[in-house]
């Protein structure tokens, strides 16, 4: 959902809405009120309220897997978010050369305080309890969640989330594929860790029967990582919380408006489709769980 400054307004009214949006709750059907979208016009690099005059700090996880990044280098512009992140530098005025990448743990980002980096890009789902803690842009991507087993798993016809009550399940600590599990009501508790290759790994070795993870993630894992396993299906969570990414700010921050404004100008002109038809078109064509 966009939201835009009405005509009417000040430009200091304009803005001051931009502010108090940034910090609104999240709707309860899980379409969080995004931040108001200031004119990119107003959103001057020289302006900015950067950690740098003139750069652009951009954080991720390390290691920063396909097809978000590709060969664990965000800084190559290569990988959907890379992309993504190089886009929203572009439309806000930066150069190529005027962002800098640092890392930051996906655990550590979404909590309260102080931020090494003015925006964080790691397929941070949208939630009304993260959003409690640090402001989100307006998504960027909509993605669904996905199961992956081995080929050789009983569990790897399932056509059904039903079919999997029985499975060991395992997903990323503190991401929306943990909280997912519960729509398939397992019947033991699921296992968590620290991060998806973890998680993958224990897959592997069969520690789980399957793993959670998002569609693309899932898609990646099954081609590049894993030896003999295959994404059962996707399926789109029912919490209550749309599963959207979007770039992570710090709590408040007034450069949550101009983020957003960036992101919004890259979805009306087709430039966020574009980026995803090139990096993550190949994870669309696996069946859904009922």
């Amino acid at each position: 959902m966009k939201i835009t400054t009405s005509r009417g307004l000040t430009a200091i009214a304009a803005l001051a809405l931009a502010f108090t949006a940034a910090c609104a709750p999240a709707d309860s059907d899980g379409d969080s009120d995004k931040p108001a979208a200031t004119s990119l016009e107003d959103c001057t690099v020289a302006d900015l309220p950067l950690l740098k005059d003139g750069t652009l700090t951009v954080a991720t996880d390390d290691p920063a897997f396909e097809p978000w990044f590709v060969d664990d280098t965000p800084s190559n512009g290569k990988g959907f978010e890379s992309a993504v992140a190089y886009a929203v530098a572009d439309k806000l005025g930066f150069a190529q050369d005027d962002v800098t990448w640092v890392k930051a743990g996906f655990n550590q980002a979404v909590q309260a305080g102080k931020k090494s980096f003015d925006i964080d890009i790691n397929q941070f789902s949208i939630t009304k309890d993260r959003a409690k803690a640090v402001d989100f842009s307006s998504p960027y991507y909509s993605a669904a969640q996905a199961v992956i087993t081995l080929e050789d798993s009983p569990f790897a016809g399932a056509t059904s989330l039903a079919e999997l009550k029985d499975a060991k399940l395992g997903a990323q600590i503190a991401t929306t594929s943990l909280t997912a599990i519960d729509q398939v009501a397992p019947s033991s508790e699921p296992l968590v860790y620290d991060d998806t290759t973890k998680a993958a790994q224990a897959l592997q070795n069969k520690q789980v029967d399957a793993v959670v993870a998002d569609l693309p993630s899932a898609y990646y894992l099954t081609s590049a990582e894993l030896d003999g396993a295959t994404i059962v299906g996707q399926f789109q969570p029912t919490t209550g919380e749309s599963e959207q990414f979007g770039l992570l700010l710090s709590k408040g921050s007034k450069l949550t408006p101009c983020i957003s404004a960036a992101v919004d100008a890259l979805a009306d002109e087709g430039t966020l489709a574009d980026l995803e038809e090139e990096w993550l078109s190949q994870a669309t064509d696996v069946p859904e769980l009922k």
